[in-house]
């Protein structure tokens, strides 16, 4: 994976810069040692690091516009960093810039109870604001699996979603609004404790902006009420393929599950083993299906996805009888990533989202992959939403297998584009997808992206190396072309 030619005269820098940023972080935030940067060398695509020239932790706002207006000034590109949980290597340094860690920012700022919403740091962890909230009956409802470690930040960043986000929707859908540092300095608010806005939708174009814009270092999110009950089905099926089609029948059916997960037989396996969740171990995919709301509504709905399951040939249906376990239910599915773990050396996550009825065409090509490439895939997903999870199991120890396993995802990740789908779901696209984006844009939608990074960042300094195949500079995309000595629309004055 090809990162931007490191500028020396930077590094060479490197003691004045170290100085300069002490200045402005006194005491233990400045990281200068070899041995404790090999902590932030990567995130959680661990088959690519670097270290990077210094890491920084600032405290207050203040210290965090600081060090950004000096990096600004001094050409000294910076890489923001939240829990390191990316798995698209969103926060993978660069060996001649600053890694901008934000794990002091860790303190929830308010409750809003009336407004039912939270003013939160963004090294608060995604858990954390539900454990803040849940003693008057609220919750904050995105959920990726990592969420007893990832922080809020980071899920702006990425726009992380969870299993609950079929119903509730992303961390877009659930946040009001954020503060945010620009790489001059500068300090702007987007969005509020109100739910909508008027004129652009700023807050919409920092939500999974991959720490391309700007800093992130205040994040109003909304908490929602939790329902009256909840109940999940644990369904079995004897492929892939009727699993798939069952996830787009409850849908087509107008019923909307609070989450709805899929796992296939791999990957269930892995996860009973390590959790001991009571899943089926004689099925090829297992589904959980969530239902809430009043109790009622959820008997009903019930027994109308029991009919659903069973048309689409379920050969097993287990409703939970009790809060313990439900949760039981869940506890497998969110342990799913480190049980697969358990199966080999090495796996590499990939994230696409596709249309629900091409779910099952698509688990039936990637099966047919497998025995083209030789590398298991234990596939895991956000079902109810289309997002995609295989994970594909390697041995980084054996020549050729890591180029192996990375041609596999990029074959999944086009396949995904081409069945109606898009490269990524809430992972983002960091470096993983990088090389992909000319698959779903075509050059001028990449130089349009392109444009409003330059108007936050035009120097190109946040986060280089991220999301653009082909890098330009801010000059270069604002060229004009002129034609028989006239540029196009000559009465629009130029700057």
């Amino acid at each position: 994976m090809k990162m931007p030619i490191p500028d020396s005269t930077v590094i060479a820098k490197r003691d004045e810069i170290i100085a300069a940023i002490k200045a402005i972080v006194p005491g233990d935030g400045v990281i200068v040692d070899e041995d404790a940067l090999r902590v932030y060398e990567c995130d959680g695509l661990t088959a690519y690091h670097q270290l990077p020239l210094i890491v920084v932790l600032p405290e207050t706002v203040g210290q965090v516009s600081k060090i950004l207006k000096y990096c600004h000034d001094a050409g000294v590109k910076v890489v923001p960093r939240g829990a390191g949980t990316s798995l698209s290597g969103g926060a993978l340094p660069v060996a001649d810039g600053i890694t901008l860690a934000m794990g002091k920012f860790n303190k929830i700022l308010e409750i809003d109870w009336d407004n039912r919403c939270v003013v939160t740091q963004p090294g608060v962890t995604n858990l954390a604001l539900t454990g803040a909230v849940q003693h008057k009956g609220f919750y904050y409802a995105p959920d990726p699996s990592s969420q007893i470690a990832c922080s809020i930040g980071g899920n702006v960043a990425e726009n992380a979603g969870g299993v609950h986000c079929l119903k509730y929707g992303l961390t877009t859908n659930n946040l009001l609004g954020v503060e945010m540092v620009l790489m001059n300095g500068e300090v702007v608010r987007l969005g509020g404790r109100h739910m909508d806005s008027e004129a652009y939708d700023l807050l919409g174009i920092a939500t999974g902006s991959e720490g391309l814009l700007g800093v992130i270092t205040e994040v109003t999110v909304r908490i929602l009420q939790k329902p009256e009950i909840a109940r999940a089905l644990l369904i079995g099926f004897p492929s892939n393929e009727s699993a798939g089609d069952c996830v787009a029948a409850i849908i087509s059916a107008g019923i909307i599950p609070g989450g709805m997960e899929m796992m296939d037989r791999l990957a269930t396996k892995a996860s009973e083993d390590f959790v001991h969740a009571g899943y089926p171990l004689d099925v090829e995919a297992i589904l959980i299906v969530e239902l809430d709301g009043p109790g009622a509504e959820v008997a009903h709905l019930i027994e109308r996805v029991r009919s659903i399951a069973e048309d689409c040939g379920a050969v097993s249906v287990r409703v939970s009888e009790s809060e313990a376990e439900r949760l039981k239910f869940w506890a497998g599915r969110k342990a799913a990533f480190p049980a697969v773990g358990r199966l080999a050396p090495d796996y590499y996550c990939m994230d696409g989202t596709i249309p629900r009825h091409r779910l099952a065409e698509v688990l039936s090509a990637i099966r047919q992959m497998t025995g083209r490439y030789g590398l298991d895939v234990a596939n895991v997903f956000h079902a109810g939403d289309g997002n995609l999870h295989p994970l594909i199991l390697y041995d980084a120890n054996n020549p050729g297998e890591l180029e192996k396993a990375e041609a596999f995802g990029a074959d999944i990740l086009t396949l995904c584009v081409e069945v109606g789908g898009v490269l990524t779901g809430e992972h983002g696209v960091g470096v993983e997808k990088r090389d992909l984006m000319g698959t779903m844009f075509d050059e001028a939608d990449l130089a349009h992206q392109e444009r409003l990074k330059c108007a936050f960042d035009p120097g190109g300094l946040l986060n280089p190396g991220k999301v653009f195949p082909t890098l330009h500079n801010c000059a270069e995309l604002g060229r004009v072309h002129v034609k028989g000595g006239q540029t196009r629309f000559p009465d629009i004055p130029r700057f």
